[in-house]
């Protein structure tokens, strides 16, 4: 928990008002983490935005970057263009509460705020199920359509239909 430290973003002592905090992302941020990722090589700004209120912190998250995936058609890497923002509330109380993904409660005895746990999520759900890259050329997809296995299902049932003995069983079934 040690390197998280680096993106806690401390409102102690900041007057009320906008405050701006930059962090520049690579792989060493995702490794602090335990999990896979379905990419490589993150070149990735956060640019974070904190509007210190009396009672309350908002917090406006922005990534701008790229990170590199493979393709799932071809399995060349290629470069994603990674673009979120967020907005999050964080309000005072008695223990750290999550459970609203807008709205997150912090102690009121905390001096800053860490930001890491939200730039991985945004960044992972900003990933496309469906990685293509820019470079499959649209006879490709054609061809990948063509040979799909749904309309391999629907030929075949095509052929069901055709052959008579497929209806002489229909007529007992019924």
């Amino acid at each position: 928990m040690d390197k998280l430290r680096n993106y806690d973003v401390s409102f102690s002592g900041l007057k009320n008002g906008k405050h701006q905090f930059k962090f520049e992302i690579d792989q060493s941020f995702f490794q602090l983490f335990d999990t896979e990722q379905e990419f490589t090589n993150p070149r990735i700004t956060v640019d974070v935005l904190l509007e210190k209120h009396t009672t309350f912190l908002e917090f406006e998250i922005k990534i701008d970057g790229t990170v590199e995936l493979v393709c799932d058609i071809t399995s060349a890497d290629f470069d994603h263009q990674i673009e979120n923002e967020i907005k999050v509330l964080v309000k005072f109380g008695e223990e750290y509460d999550d459970s609203d993904e807008n709205v997150i409660t912090i102690p009121s005895s905390d001096h800053a705020f860490n930001v890491a746990q939200l730039i991985y999520e945004n960044v992972v759900l900003s990933i496309p199920m469906k990685k293509v890259s820019p470079d499959v050329s649209d006879e490709d997809l054609k061809i990948l359509d063509q040979f799909s296995p749904k309309d391999i299902e629907e030929k075949e049932e095509e052929e069901h239909e055709s052959d008579p003995r497929w209806e002489a069983l229909k007529k007992i079934k019924r």
